[in-house]
């Protein structure tokens, strides 16, 4: 995505789609939920209003961060199951946050398709990340993506036997 100097990244409604601007904002309040323990929804609160974003980005944005938060403990085992090899505490935190919204979406939302989720991810990586972010955020979301895939469709059964 190229960005116009000097314009800023939430201006251009029709550059960026409203779920691409609420995953950037999402990541950004997640981000700064994990370094300054601020109360996500206040974060969220003050990217909306100083940023002037469209109610469907802040709904959007506001969902995924309230998803991620109720489903931390599990969408943080699913990374250190997928990452064995690198520990989770040394991970950068940017990566961790950019993981956390593409497992949620795709573990626990599955409003977009999970190969939309992972590129989407992958993106936030190159923005956001190091120059080896995106790698290291596609390997472990394929290696969850394809977990995911493996794992029968539980059948529903009788409780009466």
């Amino acid at each position: 995505m190229q960005v116009a100097p000097g314009s800023h990244l939430f201006e251009d409604n029709m550059s960026i789609g409203i779920r691409r601007q609420a995953r950037m904002v999402a990541l950004q309040t997640l981000y700064e939920y994990d370094t300054a323990q601020h109360i996500p929804e206040e974060i969220l609160q003050r990217h909306a209003e100083e940023r002037h974003l469209q109610p469907r980005v802040v709904e959007y944005a506001s969902e995924l961060v309230m998803g991620v938060c109720n489903h931390l403990t599990e969408i943080d085992a699913h990374i250190q199951s997928a990452a064995q090899e690198w520990p989770f505490q040394q991970m950068a935190r940017i990566d961790k946050n950019i993981l956390r919204l593409a497992i949620y979406e795709i573990l626990f939302n599955n409003t977009v398709p999970a190969k939309a989720a992972i590129n989407e991810a992958v993106e936030l990586a190159k923005l956001f990340g190091s120059n080896t972010s995106s790698r290291f955020v596609n390997g472990v979301l394929g290696t969850i993506f394809n977990r995911a895939q493996k794992q029968p469709t539980p059948i529903a059964e009788s409780e009466v036997k």
